[in-house]
């Protein structure tokens, strides 16, 4: 099996990311519910007439793509693979309201046809004239990693060479309004640096496009190598030690070879138990970080700590702002991502310094 890198990033979120100069030296504090991402100057990467007519979500994922590929000195790839939970929902929301207003009648198609879920992947693949395998996973929170999973089939099968994989969620008004309604969302606004003890239940929602080249062939700016990556969609507290057993040692590894630990913890006083678990048992030890208190919660917030993930390997550098416990390794080999969605859709994901 051929191994995978990752040669290159682009990440749009609510901290200043898509600058891959930058690692996080300029944190963006909030206090809130629901975050939106800062966006970068569109008319850089793409034509402002063709931005008006772009949703968010399609304009952060073809700029994040863009930041990905111009990194990675490519101009096109052999497959685009993306993960999105809610698509282009603010669309969504647009044409289910125009449809109230106008009782069914006399109906523009225009947000209908932007709507869909492929819509990012399309319209990457247009501006770079690729014409190459271009899918779209829609799994929920583990979206991202399906993404991840089919791209590494690909590379590792040598069926591709260079894949461009990402995760896009674009924030939607009425969306959030009936996830704060169910208590998916804080009922309170909390400060980013309290998140984590914030004592209630829900989560403070983002929005956010990270998007990867992976490819087989190493290269000097390479940022990491991808181990592997595996999902589960249930997985009871009890269980949870001995799948996570079972991953690393598929990859020959223990809890002691993991140097840090990127976990998903999001505040809700219901649902991050399953990370305790890991950070106050085998990993108690370990150096720990944490990124959904700079991103917020979403379908693909896992790829913003993939992202994360990434350039602590390339860097060696783990910013004050994510640091979960005082425990500091002195070489960064291997990292484990551990995320998991209101006790649903768990996944593990393996980095290795290359």
């Amino acid at each position: 099996m051929e191994k995978v890198y990752i040669n290159s990033i682009g990440s749009i979120s609510a901290q200043k990311t898509f600058d891959n100069n930058d690692f996080l030296e300029e944190i963006t504090p909030y206090e809130d519910t629901v975050i939106s991402a800062i966006e970068p100057n569109y008319k850089d990467f793409i034509p402002p007439a063709a931005a008006r007519r772009m949703a968010k979500g399609i304009k952060m994922g073809v700029v994040a793509s863009k930041i990905a590929l111009e990194e990675a000195h490519l101009t096109d790839i052999d497959a685009i693979i993306t993960g999105t939970g809610m698509g282009c929902v603010r669309d969504s929301e647009k044409f289910v309201t125009a449809i109230l207003d106008n009782n069914e009648q006399f109906l523009t198609p225009t947000s209908f046809i932007q709507s869909t879920h492929n819509t990012v992947a399309g319209q990457i693949a247009l501006g770079i004239g690729c014409k190459g395998y271009n899918f779209t996973y829609v799994h929920s929170s583990i979206s991202f990693e399906s993404a991840l999973m089919d791209a590494l089939m690909q590379l590792e099968c040598r069926e591709a060479e260079n894949i461009l994989v990402g995760g896009v969620d674009e924030s939607g008004e009425h969306t959030n309004a009936i996830h704060k309604l169910i208590k998916h969302i804080k009922p309170e606004k909390v400060h980013s640096n309290k998140l984590l003890h914030s004592n209630t239940v829900g989560a403070v929602f983002g929005e956010g496009a990270n998007f990867f080249v992976l490819s087989n062939n190493k290269q000097e700016f390479s940022y990491a190598q991808v181990l592997d990556v595996k999902t589960y969609n249930t997985l009871a507290k009890p269980e949870l030690m001995a799948v996570l057993k079972a991953f690393l040692k598929e990859n020959e590894l223990s809890e002691a070879d993991i140097d840090v630990l990127i976990s998903g913890n999001n505040g809700d006083i219901d649902y991050d138990d399953y990370y305790l678990d890991l950070t106050n048992g085998p990993f108690k030890n370990t150096q720990q970080v944490y990124y959904k208190h700079l991103s917020g919660e979403f379908n693909t917030a896992s790829a913003f700590g993939f992202w994360l993930g990434a350039k602590i390997l390339k860097t060696q550098h783990t910013p004050s702002a994510i640091t979960l416990n005082t425990f500091r390794a002195n070489k960064i080999e291997s990292i484990l991502l551990y995320n998991q969605y209101r006790g649903k859709n768990h996944s593990f994901t393996l980095l290795r310094r290359c």
